[in-house]
């Protein structure tokens, strides 16, 4: 049973392939998928990253008329408002792995002011990860 509070929930165009890319780029891993009853896209599925769980599910534009607050995946809407931030053993390592798998550099690991070793990427769905592991405790 996780004490997990707070759960990001990314809507992703293609939701079957970014729960592959996660367990690739991430090291997530599969905790549960239900696929929609069209066979092609996902209504939940849930990964696991570092002890911490991430809810996914495909765009379903056909049902903004019922829930007009529905969000849309960056691919349908060109961005997204939110940063999913990973604390990492070792921000460097966590980087080249996303970008190996396909990740988009956005910011190169670096020595960040507040202490933390610090990098940002955007995946091939459109969201932005970044990743840290402390240098130094800042006083």
């Amino acid at each position: 049973m996780t004490t997990q509070t707070i759960f990001p929930h990314l809507c992703i165009q293609g939701a079957k392939d970014a729960v592959e890319f996660y367990k690739k780029a991430l090291g997530a891993i599969e905790v549960m998928v239900i696929p929609h009853e069209d066979g092609k896209r996902l209504m939940h599925a849930a990964i696991d990253i570092n002890g911490a769980q991430v809810f996914i599910h495909d765009d379903f534009p056909e049902y903004k008329e019922c829930r007009p607050d529905l969000v849309g995946a960056p691919a349908r809407i060109g961005s997204t408002s939110t940063t999913v931030h990973i604390n990492v053993k070792n921000c460097d390592t966590a980087f080249k792995r996303a970008k190996d798998a396909g990740a988009v550099a956005i910011m190169e690991p670096h020595d960040a002011f507040w202490g933390d070793r610090y990098a940002q990427v955007v995946d091939p769905f459109g969201h932005s990860w970044s990743f840290a592991h402390t240098l130094a405790k800042i006083s």
